[in-house]
């Protein structure tokens, strides 16, 4: 069935949205990690996330018909399971390389959800789609890139990619998903991967922060990693996971806008650079999206 241009658009919105509300958490975390260590601000930030899409829940309801289905039950494990490595196995490289290095492998999660969508479930990527998910790769790297001597490949570098693939392979299982309650999938990410932070920043005998400030946290969750989340599920109902994907990879670009306007921050060259290759990969996105 042929999908309506409205509903492109709006799922092409939904995605953009979504990666403005993501990026909106690092300045947030910046701040907040002053206050927070590193172990509990994602625990957090997830716990955040699923509690406040559980509130909404309870006031709205769930559709019964979108409700999630014991035929669902292993999508939704996998999709749990995958976000726990890739946690585990983010945190670990994270100690092991510098964070120019995480910044910059971290945009191989785009790489990873387009093949796997490609591979495993014969997602069609065209040539536009293919050409703006190189540009706005390359553009990613432009905007983290911080110097050849800051890219070294080491085993912390090798644990952020399998987060990386993890991820990737999490986007698409949570694409199987899509036509259900967005909430209820984002509730259950948030939930299982807080409380699986929480066990983790525990066992690691890491000091609690003040209530003010976990709650902080919290409400950042839920706007940056909850709702995100949700919107970007929506988009997924329509786009795909590939092409959803492309346009949530703007995210580094916002990130670059808020980190500018909260942080006080002065982007040099490379921002203006980075720019101007977004915008041309945006176009081709939005032409290929028109002729879908």
């Amino acid at each position: 069935m042929r999908i309506s241009t409205n509903a492109l658009q709006k799922a092409a919105l939904s995605a953009i949205f979504s990666a403005a509300l993501y990026a909106a958490c690092i300045p947030c975390i910046k701040i907040l990690g002053k206050h927070v260590v590193p172990a509990f601000t994602g625990a957090f930030l997830y716990l955040g996330a699923g509690l406040g899409l559980m509130l909404t829940m309870l006031f709205k309801g769930v559709s019964v018909e979108l409700a999630l289905t014991k035929k669902e039950i292993p999508w939704a494990v996998s999709m749990v399971l995958l976000d726990t490595l890739a946690v585990c196995a983010l945190a670990a490289g994270v100690l092991l390389t510098s964070g120019a290095n995480v910044s910059l492998l971290g945009n191989f999660e785009l790489v990873a959800t387009s093949c796997a969508a490609y591979l495993f479930f014969s997602e069609y990527i065209s040539k536009r789609l293919f050409a703006a998910i190189i540009l706005i790769t390359i553009a990613s790297i432009v905007l983290s890139f911080e110097g050849a001597g800051s890219f070294v490949f080491n085993k912390g570098s090798a644990l952020v990619l399998i987060s990386c693939v993890c991820w990737g392979l999490e986007n698409n299982c949570t694409k199987r998903l899509s036509l259900k309650d967005t909430r209820q999938i984002a509730m259950i990410k948030g939930c299982f991967a807080g409380l699986f932070g929480l066990f983790a920043a525990f066992f690691a005998h890491n000091p609690l922060p003040q209530l003010k400030w976990a709650i902080l946290v919290m409400l950042t969750g839920f706007m940056s990693y909850g709702i995100s989340v949700s919107l970007y599920i929506y988009a997924q109902r329509f786009l795909g996971a590939a092409r959803a994907g492309a346009y949530y990879s703007s995210a580094p670009f916002f990130g670059v806008v808020f980190s500018l306007l909260i942080l006080n921050e002065r982007p040099d060259v490379k921002f203006y650079i980075a720019l101007l290759i977004m915008l041309t990969a945006s176009i081709l996105v939005i032409l290929d999206t028109k002729n879908s």
